[in-house]
């Protein structure tokens, strides 16, 4: 699953040590010399913004849509940065060069200080194609190009977890705004000088336009590119000229602030990323939300705004250029097994309480905060106004010997092909045949099938799915990721058995799920299609979590009503990185127990009580996946026996070899008949 990035603070570094992020918010009201004053419920909302993003990215379901925090982001800056440029105009003092040295001096060092780490860990643990890939990616993050790169390489909302530089891509649209707009503001001043909020808001209708259009034609397109994301920036612009009077009143600002906040609220977590026409006519809710609350907060104070303006908050909105460059990069490293999952270390007996999974997630909090705390206070903060602050000739100059070092050291990556020599053959070969660089769309039916984040229940196409035997048992396979993964396997292992589809991605087993498409489906299988057509056998799989029990129970019961035979398939062993690429380093590094110290701990107990339940409570069979993998010598890890074909391709999916090694053992078991 983005990415976003967290606006830099935009106010002077005067105003900023006066206010300090304590101070009372007050609003632009003049944007005449020494009155460009700071708001700290601005400051609130950015953290808003980037904890959405950072809850997002870390995998929190309840905020599918925390990634509309970019768009939060955009109208913040359109509003600060035009604020602060207008104030410069109206005094006859603005000029392109210093408002560019301004824009080096907020954003590189940080971005930089981040990408000179990230390498060091790129080049230990990256396989030779990833590191390629990845030094194409600071090219592009370097000369702020990067949404252009990952718009041909990469989809956000399923990027790979070997690109710690997705989050880039934001950076760069916004660096792509900021260089064009001063210069648009030049060329208006100088032909048009009675046109600037007419000129302004013809390219915000034309913008929001063009990426309406756009998106119902090539979503990734719409995401990525500039001319499609300008309009939100320039909500933020419009805001800066004062085109709306302030509200004075206190209940009209309380009833637009609540409205404000609740838009935001609304999309970080009733947003999905197949979301229909985003970032075009979708994302004009958090946007407007934004909008709301900053124009609000131009007339005084209100309740919203005071909760904004709480130090705590506050803080988080001042660390947030930081916390948003740090966080993704963290994410993406531990998934891909830098470090050892804390999670794998949770004993069985407190997983109920605190799952593997949450812990590491609120592990990724807390050294992002860390990390974001202690870049701000001492790389963004000696850089803007401390000993380090430059300016002039030697600003640039520092800037462009950075970019050339970070270029010249891609390039060199990419010449060198990854440095192929740091990894033996067989690893490289371990990890490359397992499907860590391609996909098991063919062997899942993707997008027609199994329905993905991206991809809506509509394309689901029960003519194909669905397609019943005369002459064979008929058995529907019925679930998530999990169910899906077993379909191809299981399709052509079962003799006389024609094996049908109903899958959807996150899809738990429930008679009215929360997730749409998920409920769609489920609602066509249980209302629809299966009581006018009753199958053999339904088998049930999943990523179980102890939640999704209750939900099952109900299942079970409601197929025993109508006396429709039922199985269940139990929970897989699950890792805390990909599995390929922990035995790739396992063999690397001559560590063979390096995959069984990765493997999380709860799924055995989970297995078990699940297999209980099957028994003395449900009265249905049980399929034991882990039992199937795991014995008391350990897990089995490769799909074949000369060990160079791992059994998963992630961190708890059956590849097709893997899914056919398990299903055929099923099968000899008597399991899955």
């Amino acid at each position: 699953m983005s990415a976003t990035k967290t606006i830099f603070a935009v106010v002077s570094e005067e105003s900023r040590e006066a206010a300090k992020f304590g101070a009372r918010p007050s609003g632009l009201h003049d944007l005449s010399p020494g009155r460009l004053n700071y708001r700290a419920d601005i400051d609130g909302l950015r953290a808003v913004a980037v904890i959405s993003v950072l809850l997002f990215h870390i995998g929190l379901h309840a905020v599918s849509g925390g990634f509309v925090g970019v768009d939060v982001f955009f109208v913040i800056s359109g509003y600060l940065i035009s604020s602060i440029i207008f104030a410069e105009v109206a005094e006859g003092r603005f000029s392109v060069i210093r408002f560019y040295e301004r824009r080096i001096r907020r954003i590189f060092p940080a971005l930089f200080a981040m990408l000179a780490v990230v390498s060091i860990f790129a080049g230990m643990y990256l396989l030779p194609l990833e590191l390629v890939n990845y030094a194409k990616s600071m090219f592009a993050a370097t000369i702020s190009a990067s949404n252009f790169y990952f718009w041909t390489h990469s989809s956000y909302f399923n990027a790979p977890t070997s690109q710690p530089l997705l989050h880039t891509w934001s950076l760069a649209v916004e660096e792509q705004f900021y260089i064009s707009f001063p210069l648009f503001l030049v060329l208006v001043r100088r032909f048009f000088p009675r046109k600037l909020k007419l000129s302004v808001v013809v390219f915000f209708f034309v913008s929001l336009l063009l990426s309406a259009v756009v998106v119902a034609k090539n979503p990734g397109t719409a995401f990525y590119m500039p001319y499609t994301r300008a309009w939100e920036l320039l909500m933020g612009t419009i805001l800066s000229l004062r085109i709306f009077p302030q509200i004075k009143s206190a209940i009209l600002r309380n009833l637009a602030t609540v409205i404000g906040i609740g838009c935001i609220a609304f999309s970080a977590f009733f947003y999905k990323p197949n979301v229909p026409a985003f970032p075009g006519l979708s994302a004009l809710p958090p946007c407007i939300g934004s909008a709301l609350i900053i124009w609000a907060g131009e007339g005084g104070s209100s309740a919203v705004g005071k909760v904004l303006s709480w130090r705590p908050v506050v803080f988080i909105g001042l660390i947030s250029y930081s916390l948003y460059l740090c966080h993704w990069p963290l994410v993406v490293l531990r998934h891909m097994g830098v470090f050892l999952g804390a999670g794998a270390l949770v004993p069985a007996r407190f997983a109920r309480f605190l799952p593997a999974h949450r812990f590491d997630m609120l592990l990724e909090i807390l050294v992002s905060l860390v990390l974001a705390t202690l870049s701000w206070k001492f790389v963004e903060q000696p850089f803007r106004g401390g000993r380090l602050r430059l300016s002039g000739k030697p600003l640039f100059s520092a800037a462009a010997i950075s970019m050339a070092t970070l270029l010249g050291l891609s390039a060199w990556t990419v010449r060198a092909n990854g440095f192929d020599g740091r990894f033996p053959a067989a690893a490289v070969w371990i990890a490359s045949s397992s499907g860590l660089h391609g996909d098991q769309s063919q062997a899942m039916r993707t997008g027609t099938c199994f329905i993905t984040s991206e991809i809506s229940f509509e394309r689901f196409d029960p003519n194909v799915c669905l397609h019943e035997v005369a002459d064979k048992q008929n058995y529907l396979l019925l679930g998530d990721s999990h169910s899906a993964m077993l379909w191809q396997a299981m399709s052509s292992s079962l003799p006389n058995v024609n094996v049908m589809q109903a899958t959807s991605w996150g899809c738990e087993a429930s008679l009215d799920p929360a997730e749409r498409d998920c409920r769609n489906m489920m609602h066509y299988i249980f209302r629809d299609y299966l009581p006018t057509h009753p199958v053999q056998k339904v088998f049930i799989a999943g990523q179980w979590r102890d939640k999704d029990l209750d939900p099952l129970t109900g299942v079970i019961t409601w197929a025993k009503d109508r006396h429709l035979p039922v199985a269940i398939i139990g929970p897989m062993p699950e890792y805390d990185a990909p599995l390929p690429r922990l035995l790739a380093y396992s063999v690397a590094w001559n560590k063979p127990d390096l995959a069984s110290e990765h493997r999380v701990a709860n799924s055995l107990a989970l297995d078990q009580k699940m297999q209980n339940m099957a028994l003395n409570t449900w009265h249905v069979p049980y399929v034991s996946l882990y039992q199937a993998i795991c014995g008391r010598q350990g897990c089995i890890e490769y799909a074949d026996a000369g060990r160079t074909i791992p059994l998963m391709y992630d961190m708890d999916h059956l590849n097709y070899a893997g899914a056919d090694v398990v299903v055929r053992d099923l099968i000899r078991k008597g399991q899955l008949r």
